[in-house]
């Protein structure tokens, strides 16, 4: 299955552009060191301490005034972007009715095309990317690239990985990222958060390693709002157990209090964090999730 095609990649260059005219390229945190010399953009002077290098000297300002003044600058520091996209089991799951009939994509379709996109965005902002997918481990790692030149070889990296794997387990696969990883940067995580250990032990380890995550939560709309009733057989897609029950009206109300609770903890536990946060179900497409973390970012 292709699962990026010409319009995709026509798609992923007006959000980069788009991020870039209008939000400013906020989409991304950008890091910025004060250095002295030269730089890309002025930012401010220092007196001038004996033994500093005389070629950075604002000679107009000595020339008028007669002070000693060094220019100072802010160069953008070279941002490492981590993408941590979920393959384990439940990440397989689509609905077979979006409202109107068509069956919509499955979680990890979106997921794969939104790691695309950020992806895409931050290599032609000159950022570095790398790409971890997991379930209850780590399966497979694209190692740190660099440039526009790279986006093919990033999509086809998204395109051959498959979901697998009878846990979920956030904690473990991030213990070995941060063992692993080069230096901090942003962890973005992309996926449903069906961790059977919760997913907060996994984000903590993020955020005491000194990474910057952002959660990208993903679900589809049956799974916030199931509609069966009657007798049935339930069967987990990663474990496998099996258990027969009657879903009543009653019943139904329950799962959905409770989903709508597991929703609000993760939007809590991030909002007290101050971490960035982004929910997303299958039937919206992937452009119109990005532009309103666009939104999002360019008023934060």
């Amino acid at each position: 299955m292709t699962v990026f095609d010409s319009d995709f990649l026509k798609r992923l260059e007006y959000l980069s552009l788009l991020s870039k005219r209008m939000f400013k390229g906020q989409l991304l945190a950008q890091r910025r060191t004060m250095q002295t010399g030269g730089g890309i953009e002025f930012a401010d002077h220092r007196e001038y301490i004996s033994g500093d290098d005389l070629r950075y000297l604002d000679w107009n300002v000595y020339a008028r005034h007669g002070d000693l003044l060094l220019k100072r600058f802010q160069e953008e520091e070279d941002l490492h972007v981590y993408m941590l996209l979920d393959t384990s089991a439940s990440m397989n799951v689509a609905d077979s009715d979006n409202g109107h009939g068509e069956a919509t994509g499955t979680k990890f379709l979106l997921a794969q095309q939104i790691v695309a996109a950020l992806s895409y965005i931050a290599l032609a902002d000159l950022d570095r990317v790398s790409i971890l997918a997991y379930d209850d481990r780590v399966r497979a790692t694209m190692p740190l690239i660099r440039g526009k030149n790279q986006v093919l070889s990033l999509l086809r990296f998204l395109e051959q990985l498959e979901c697998g794997g009878e846990r979920t387990d956030l904690q473990t696969v991030v213990g070995d990222f941060v063992d692993r990883a080069p230096r901090t940067g942003l962890a973005i995580v992309v996926s449903d958060l069906y961790d059977q250990k919760g997913f907060r032990d996994g984000i903590d380890r993020l955020r005491y390693a000194r990474f910057e995550p952002h959660v990208i939560q993903i679900h589809t709309p049956s799974e916030a709002s199931p509609s069966f009733l009657g007798d049935m057989e339930l069967v987990d897609c990663e474990s496998g157990l099996q258990k027969k029950v009657t879903v009543t009206e009653r019943k139904l109300r329950q799962y959905k209090k409770l989903f709508q609770a597991f929703l609000n903890d993760v939007e809590t536990y991030c909002r007290n964090h101050g971490l960035s946060h982004t929910r997303a179900t299958t039937e919206v497409p992937f452009d119109a999730v990005l532009l309103r973390m666009m939104r999002t970012a360019a008023v934060g």
